[in-house]
């Protein structure tokens, strides 16, 4: 098979390899996108809920070279992105490769390219596998935070006698009238599904295992604007005095909030964003939402928690992140790319690494982070060409 050779390749079609390949092309500088998927943004268009809107404002949203609409709302619906984004990708003539898995990826010293052997999982026919081989000089890993679906280990799962899944498999609560649905994981998208799903009738309880900030969106806009005149520390603590002044003391309800650090250093230092309150903490406060402590075990339909109480459920949501698989395919590499799939480097120099590799949208500062990401990958590959 003839190896075909490109001058960039960016891995992944989401909003990270979108924006580096859009401003790669506003530079003139020749790219493709890899996806292993067979839309742009999956993660976007067909693995998330309904009722989702952006948890940070317009500004904090946009990609490099097309603002959002201006008729747009503060903080965007779903399907409000994925229009932009699809806009977007034409305006700035990106067409993804779609179908594209990359199986392996090397750096070759001799001939100073990257190497990929790609599997295309839209071509497999009765020969079997199909795989297409690429070498290029600047390879630009925009794979993504939120990969792979995580379901962690707990002892009797597999025995569960409800309905298991994950939170990409979720889009409305209409189903689950009346089930009894226990929400395993306290981040934003649990929080949020647990709402929908309360406020579709179902017997709703969220499992919280560990102290967490809850704040509300337009406190989170406050604060990302001072951040850019106001040290960290600061910041951090006044969203924790408006935390308390808005919802109070929410131990009470089961909700901890983390003694010795913000909300912010949290995000930067552990990837752990804080609650952005869209009405959850209300159906928490009235009752419709029951909060509960780590599970220990599962029996049957019955899930006994740590703190010795067990509760009867028809479903197990788990909302419970991703994984990332870049450290498999992906070698030749121990100074950009960690084995948690984020960089090893920290913002603002998280973007470049050796041999002409990159990677966009993985320092854990969301959209914002990666159109800083991708107007630096561009830059510099177009300086060094």
């Amino acid at each position: 098979m003839a190896k075909e050779d490109q001058m960039v390749i960016i891995v992944g079609a989401g909003p990270s390899g979108i924006a580096t390949s859009a401003c790669l092309n506003h530079l003139s500088v020749p790219n493709i996108v890899l996806e292993r998927d067979d839309c742009l943004a999956a993660i976007w268009t067909k693995k998330s809920y309904d009722r989702l809107h952006l948890h940070l404002s317009k500004e904090f949203t946009e990609l490099p070279h097309m603002p959002l609409p201006s008729d747009y709302p503060m903080f965007i619906s779903k399907q409000q992105f994925v229009d932009y984004l699809e806009s977007y990708a034409a305006r700035f003539n990106v067409s993804p490769l779609y179908n594209r898995c990359v199986d392996l990826a090397t750096f070759d010293e001799q001939t100073g390219k990257w190497n990929l052997r790609v599997k295309n999982t839209g071509n497999s026919g009765d020969e079997g596998e199909c795989f297409e081989e690429y070498a290029t000089r600047f390879l630009v890993v925009a794979t993504g935070e939120t990969t792979d679906a995580y379901i962690p280990d707990i002892e009797g799962l597999s025995g569960f006698k409800g309905e298991i899944l994950h939170s990409t498999e979720f889009k409305n609560g209409e189903k689950f009238v009346k089930k009894n649905v226990l929400v395993v994981g306290s981040g934003n998208s649990g929080m949020e599904i647990s709402l929908d799903l309360a406020n579709f009738g179902a017997h709703t309880s969220i499992v919280v295992r560990s102290p967490v900030h809850i704040i509300n969106k337009e406190t989170a806009y406050l604060g990302l604007r001072l951040l850019k005149h106001v040290p960290l520390n600061i910041v951090d603590g006044l969203l924790v005095f408006l935390s308390k002044l808005v919802y109070g003391d929410t131990s009470k309800y089961g909700i901890v909030r983390p003694k010795e650090e913000g909300p912010f250093l949290m995000k930067g230092k552990y990837g752990k964003y804080p609650i952005l309150d869209v009405g959850t903490f209300g159906k928490i406060k009235s009752g419709h939402i029951q909060v509960l402590p780590a599970i220990k075990s599962i029996t049957g339909d019955c899930v006994e928690f740590v703190n010795g109480n067990s509760h009867q459920f028809d479903v197990l949501l788990f909302a419970t992140g991703f994984t990332r698989a870049t450290n498999k395919w992906l070698k030749d590499d121990d100074y950009l790319i960690g084995e948690n799939g984020i960089s090893k480097q920290s913002f603002p120099n998280n973007w470049k690494g050796k041999n002409g590799l990159y990677c966009a949208g993985l320092a854990r500062k969301g959209i914002y982070g990666t159109a800083i990401d991708a107007q630096k990958i561009a830059a510099d590959i177009k300086t060094l060409l």
